[in-house]
């Protein structure tokens, strides 16, 4: 059974579990030759994985950690991105953890605007497998959010079984691709076929697609080709610990051709 939280423990903050900051990757737009967003990424303190930090997540805990996750990336975005920038600051949250949205919000939209952090500048991603105890609930939170001008993706799509049946239910703003589908996407013919109905799909509910995972030029190009500009992946910057990483532009002959004709 989860542990309820108290109206005042949202409306006057929570402290954190245990201890934990952040790494942050980019997220690319080849269309632009730009940064998108950066992705937020939970880390130990001394740079230990996100499967290291989780397995101290329990249901008693849970919703001090998803709080502090968010406080802890907007703090640090709100010193790292540049000033005048419109870089998106993507976070992981739980939606199981969130009981009532416009009351867990506050801890989010206290943060933002104590930091100076534009709330049209976070997004909120979720995992398709996370399992979804109550679709209407996640509906009313992605509803709330919307309203606040947050937005919101649904990760790692394809890499379980409930990513379809999710959005049948309700859209995000953002679909994530796992990288099950688009590592090594220019030589599978299976995956390009999934991917093309993604993007079919995604096009006729007017939701945009991430591709995550891409590691090397020519999947970056099949990518690209498939029309879908915004990509994460080790190609182009791995997770920096409480930095902003380099970003490294990779050359593709056809996607140079594309951006010239352009």
């Amino acid at each position: 059974m989860i542990n309820t939280p108290s109206c005042s423990a949202c409306r006057n903050g929570i402290n954190p579990p245990f201890d934990f900051t952040m790494a942050f990757q980019p997220i690319v737009d080849l269309a632009t030759r730009s940064v998108w967003g950066y992705e937020a990424l939970v880390r130990g303190p001394e740079g230990q994985s996100a499967d290291w930090i989780l397995s101290q997540v329990t249901n008693e805990n849970r919703y001090a950690f998803d709080q502090s996750c968010r406080v802890k990336a907007i703090e640090l975005a709100s010193r790292l991105f540049p000033e005048d920038g419109t870089e998106i600051l993507s976070i992981n949250f739980m939606p199981n953890s969130v009981y009532v949205p416009s009351a867990c919000i506050r801890t989010t939209v206290q943060a933002a605007e104590r930091t100076g952090f534009p709330l049209h500048r976070i997004m909120f991603e979720f995992v398709e497998d996370e399992r979804v105890e109550d679709t209407s609930h996640v509906k009313a939170i992605l509803a709330d959010y919307r309203e606040r001008g947050l937005k919101s993706a649904l990760d790692d799509f394809g890499a379980g079984y409930s990513g379809l049946s999710l959005l049948a239910n309700f859209q995000t703003d953002f679909v994530k691709i796992d990288m099950a589908l688009t590592r090594n996407l220019h030589r599978c013919r299976e995956c390009q076929a999934i991917v093309k109905g993604i993007v079919t799909m995604a096009n006729m509910l007017d939701i945009t697609l991430i591709a995550e995972g891409v590691e090397c030029a020519k999947d970056m190009q099949a990518i690209h080709d498939f029309g879908i500009h915004l990509q994460q992946g080790f190609l182009f910057a791995k997770p920096e610990l409480q930095a902003l990483p380099d970003v490294k532009w990779p050359e593709a002959p056809g996607l140079r051709a594309k951006e010239a004709a352009a």
